[in-house]
């Protein structure tokens, strides 16, 4: 799934059994977003292990992967489009056991998410956001229902930031230039995709990722796969 093109696409449920089973309980109630506290799920990696938020602020999304999560659908596959500076991109369940050979970027569950736009989640380093097909068949820019990707991205200047806000329409706070100026990010993809969590820790094995060796289609040489993840909080 490539970006710009097929790139880059409530139930509270308590683990009861680990992959290996299927047990787990749901609560419908519904409890309001901002008393609940953001989920945490460990993604471990043959490169180590990574943790990340997810935000209550993207419900459909925050909901769609850890139901994904819990069914271990993204046990076995692969980090399968990596480009140093930019991101690393995961999710399809085609790249479970692909060969070296093989095309990937297409799979998915069979259905998408809507798009859960927010001005406060933008695409700095460490942020987890949707992948999704490109704007000419998917105007309403919905995600991907599994695909995901981490952002790398670069620092950007105060001058770059002024014409990105320029050429995008977008004006950020103060808070979010200084994030970009010096965490970094890839501004261009706000409001494109839905940011839905974050990286808390294993942001070293993050840029690791990002400076393996690809092919021409930014498929790593070596295989970078996701062994497992647990929701553990």
């Amino acid at each position: 799934m490539k970006i710009f093109r097929l790139f880059l696409t409530s139930v509270i449920s308590i683990v009861l059994l680990s992959c290996s089973g299927f047990l787990f309980a749901q609560d419908n109630v519904q409890i309001e977003e901002e008393t609940m506290k953001d989920p945490i799920v460990k993604m471990h990696t043959n490169y180590g292990d990574i943790t990340i938020k997810l935000y209550n602020e993207t419900p459909q999304h925050r909901d769609n992967f850890l139901k994904l999560v819990e069914e271990c659908f993204y046990d076995s596959t692969l980090f399968h489009r990596v480009i140093a500076g930019f991101m690393i991109q995961a999710g399809d369940p085609d790249s479970k056991g692909a060969m070296p050979q093989k095309q990937l970027g297409a799979g998915g569950p069979g259905y998408t998410v809507p798009a859960e736009f927010r001005k406060d989640l933008i695409h700095k380093k460490g942020a987890l956001a949707a992948a999704r097909q490109g704007d000419q068949v998917n105007p309403q820019k919905r995600s991907s229902g599994s695909q995901f990707y981490i952002v790398v991205g670069r620092s950007w200047t105060a001058d770059e930031m002024k014409m990105i806000e320029e050429r995008t329409g977008i004006k950020y706070t103060d808070e979010q230039k200084e994030i970009y100026e010096t965490l970094g990010g890839y501004p261009f993809l706000d409001r494109e995709y839905t940011v839905f969590g974050e990286v808390v820790e294993g942001l070293d094995i993050v840029d690791a990722i990002s400076l393996v060796d690809t092919n021409p289609a930014d498929r790593p040489l070596q295989d970078v796969v996701i062994e497992s993840m647990e929701i553990v909080e």
